[in-house]
């Protein structure tokens, strides 16, 4: 299976290779890492990774999810020592959206953890040459731009 957080990239890695092993235990030593995972254990519906993965002091509480097959594609928009920004893609009702967010990372028990975000939703619009979003594998213009 491609890992949630590679679907729709070029050269796509195996969840086993790519998510998993921090699903399964292993401590992500980079934000970016961190991230991937987060976003495909919301997309799998770990919610207990998550908890783990969250600051204790901005962890909602409780928290309850389920594996959510709206989210489509993880683009990471930039990277630094404690903060990703990021663009997830999402489809909701007929339509594509994004959630953009500059996540903040900070360092908890000796781990990195997920502190806060700031977060802003909208429509996505595609390039013609994109592509599409629905995952066929064509470029927009030949797919949903139709």
């Amino acid at each position: 299976m491609i890992c949630p957080c590679q679907n729709l990239q070029a050269n796509p890695v195996n969840y086993e290779k790519c998510c998993k092993p921090y699903h399964d235990g292993l401590i992500a030593k980079k934000a970016e890492a961190l991230m991937r995972s987060r976003f495909s254990a919301y997309v799998l519906g770990l919610c207990e990774y998550l908890k783990k993965t969250w600051h204790i002091s901005t962890c909602p509480q409780p928290l309850e999810l389920e594996p959510d097959s709206q989210w489509i594609k993880l683009d990471i928009i930039s990277v630094s020592n404690k903060q990703v920004h990021f663009k997830a893609y999402f489809k909701e009702d007929s339509e594509f959206k994004y959630l953009e967010e500059s996540s903040n990372f900070i360092q908890q028990d000796n781990k990195l953890v997920y502190l806060d975000g700031k977060t802003k939703v909208g429509t996505a619009h595609q390039n013609r040459n994109d592509f599409c979003l629905c995952g066929s594998g064509k470029k927009y213009k030949k797919c949903c731009a139709q």
